[in-house]
């Protein structure tokens, strides 16, 4: 534990030379990432000496929070699913940043960037490993209002000050929630703030379901499964890319493990807690992905895909915890270690395609689809991680999304003999949000990096080597997990037991046949390689003659014959229509001759956001502005009598 407690003071001692970079210095730059890299090396060494040695997991300071609260850490197999990437996303992130969003170039926003994206990511550390409640409530704070000044990191645009509102009211929204949520667990432990043991309370009480229902709003709100999603689309787009990998690919994960902490606290919980979670995730995985589809903006794009992968996270944590209910080990085992695995696996490939996404915007200056094209010619690297991300996330062997997927639909399975319905609607909704995810990505990688370009080409080639190296370096990860899962067995069974306070008998069979599927994959794509190769040295020695692509008439292919955004995915989104309620602006051409442009665009509100929750509050706002004018009116006799009646009213309470 000491040595989890060192890493993570380096990498908040990393914030000191990040601040000092605010004139534009390299090397108080080069200092902080240093230190921030090294930070992670220690956690990551840290998190692996713990699985090995778990007696020297607990750690309690004699340094009092409150009375009755010491300054105690604990670290155990579940905490260490969330560690490990953590650690490598945020050494990524570092590495990355000094070629995405160099001091060198935006020097106030970059020192800015470097102060706060360690605080954030050592906040997230210090409270996956809290042991009492107040600690842990302390770093979720640290977390929400670092998180906040990273969003509004350009903070001369408007859109990042509105982003970074909008996330500040959820985030804290849901800190109330959770204030409630522990308030009433620690009256379930009288004269103890430490956080219970797993599996020693009660799962049968009113006062149990009052403190799932509020760490389910609370840590709902950060993880961002719908309905509470509201900030995150918005958030991850205007944020910096390196932020945008650390918040969806760790962050938001922040409120899957405090689910899944308060959950493991009780034992044989209600059936319908698992139920209620299980169709949140299934709403999140298919409606998440939806919404991706109809995106124009990449970032806005994979935003949406982290709420469906969170869906998918949701799906394997129900099917446990309703095999918890039933005292059914199979679920609890395949369903929870699907989800931890998917934990692992959505860090390493959404930080993958959000650090590729920054560097598309990196070259190209833009967010929008609709401007790329034929970027494969130029940033032949960059598409081929981008690629990788894209096959992982759509859940296709032999990289990582695959396994953990097949390992929630085995929980799914297992679960049809005693719940038949539940697996009736599960089974074929992972498989549509998988089907979806696929068209999703052949739309994003075809219009970014095949086909004519819409814009001019990047002339400055790929992105900086330190870019690269951070991609590659979660690409290894993905690759490494996809091949290889058996590895992790004993890491995925550990974390199980955590959660269940009990010794898993069970083994995860399902996980060593998903790596063999998997390497056979790995072997036919090496095959094809081959022969690919193999053809193109064949045909390079004849004579073979090269003709334009058929341009619908004209001299050569065109960027305005092509697919767009909205063409691509109209099929989907008219089937999808109730749910997205896109709206359209068209612009016919009039007369024989058309002279004017004609024109057809599309936008997808965020239907909650823009329809529901605006709305209301600007209508608060307008109240509350009415009565601050009849309060604060300038009358002092007015202000004289609000005295007046604050004195009777304490009287009459006292």
């Amino acid at each position: 534990m000491t040595s989890f407690l060192i890493a993570v003071s380096i990498l908040f001692l990393s914030a000191v030379p990040g601040a000092l970079a605010h004139k534009g210095s390299l090397f108080w730059e080069r200092c902080s990432q240093i230190l921030s890299i090294t930070g992670c090396i220690f956690g990551i060494y840290a998190t692996v000496h713990m699985l090995a040695h778990p007696e020297n997991a607990a750690l309690t300071l004699q340094w009092p929070l409150v009375p009755g609260a010491l300054l105690a850490f604990k670290m155990d197999a579940l905490s260490a699913v969330f560690l490990f990437p953590a650690f490598l996303v945020t050494a990524a992130g570092s590495l990355y940043g000094s070629g995405y969003w160099s001091v060198r170039d935006k020097a106030g926003s970059g020192a800015w960037l470097l102060f706060f994206y360690p605080i954030l990511a050592g906040s997230m550390m210090l409270l996956l490993c809290s042991n009492n409640a107040i600690l842990f409530l302390l770093n979720w704070e640290l977390m929400a209002i670092s998180g906040y000044f990273l969003i509004i990191t350009e903070r001369e645009k408007e859109e990042a000050h509105s982003a970074g509102f909008t996330y500040f009211v959820a985030t804290h929204t849901g800190t109330l929630a959770l204030f409630g949520s522990f308030a009433l667990l620690m009256m379930m432990l009288p004269g103890a703030l430490s956080l219970p043991a797993a599996s020693s309370l009660a799962g049968d009480s009113q006062q149990a379901t009052a403190v799932f229902l509020l760490a389910l709003l609370g840590f709902g709100f950060k993880a961002g499964f719908i309905p509470l999603h509201i900030w995150l689309p918005a958030a991850h787009a205007n944020a910096p890319s390196n932020v945008s990998a650390l918040m969806s690919g760790v962050m938001i994960k922040m409120g899957i493990y405090g689910i899944i902490r308060i959950t493991s606290f009780f034992d044989a919980p209600p059936v319908w807690w698992g139920h209620t979670v299980l169709t949140l995730g299934l709403i999140s995985a298919i409606l998440g992905v939806v919404l991706a589809i109809a995106q124009h903006d990449i970032k806005r794009l994979l935003a949406y895909h982290s709420v469906e992968n969170i869906g998918i996270i949701l799906l394997g944590l129900g099917i446990a915890l309703i095999g918890r209910s039933y005292h059914n080990e199979s679920m609890i085992i395949l369903g929870l270690a699907g989800a931890l695995l998917h934990v692992i696996n959505h860090g390493l490939f959404k930080g993958l395609l959000f650090l590729s996404a920054g560097s598309i915007i990196h070259k190209t200056g833009t967010r929008t689809l609709l401007k790329y094209g034929g970027l494969w010619k130029s940033m032949p690297y960059t598409g081929f991680f981008f690629l990788g991300g894209a096959i992982a996330i759509c859940g296709l062997p032999p990289l990582n999304g695959f396994v953990s997927e097949w390992m929630v639909y085995m929980g799914i399975f297992s679960s049809i003999h005693g719940q038949m319905l539940m697996g009736t609607f599960a089974a074929p909704g992972l498989a549509m949000t998988g089907g979806l995810a696929l068209l999703c990505f052949a739309k994003v990688f075809g219009l970014s990096f095949l086909g004519e370009p819409r814009t001019p080409l990047p002339s400055t080639g790929d992105s900086p080597k330190s870019m690269l190296f951070s991609m590659g370096l979660l690409f290894a990860g993905c690759l490494w997990i996809g091949l290889a899962p058996a590895t992790l067995v004993p890491f995925l069974q550990k974390s199980v037991e955590a959660w269940t306070g009990t010794p898993a008998t069970t083994p995860l069979q399902a996980l060593v046949s998903a790596g063999h599927i998997s390497m056979i994959a790995f072997a036919l794509l090496i095959l094809v390689a081959i022969l690919t190769a193999g053809m193109k040295y064949k045909t390079s020695r004849q004579q073979i003659p090269r003709q334009p692509t058929w341009g619908c008439g004209y001299m050569h292919a065109i960027p305005r014959v092509q697919y767009t955004t909205s063409s691509f995915a109209q099929l989907i989104s008219d089937f999808f229509g109730w749910a997205l309620q896109t709206e359209v602006s068209l612009k016919k051409p009039s007369g024989i001759f058309p002279v004017s442009k004609s024109s057809c665009t599309t936008h997808t509100p965020d239907v909650l956001l823009d329809y529901i929750i605006q709305p209301i509050f600007l209508k608060l706002a307008t109240v509350s502005v009415k009565i601050r004018s009849f309060i604060q009116n300038g009358i002092v006799g007015f202000y004289l009598l609000y005295f007046l009646v604050a004195l009777c009213l304490i009287l009459i309470l006292i």
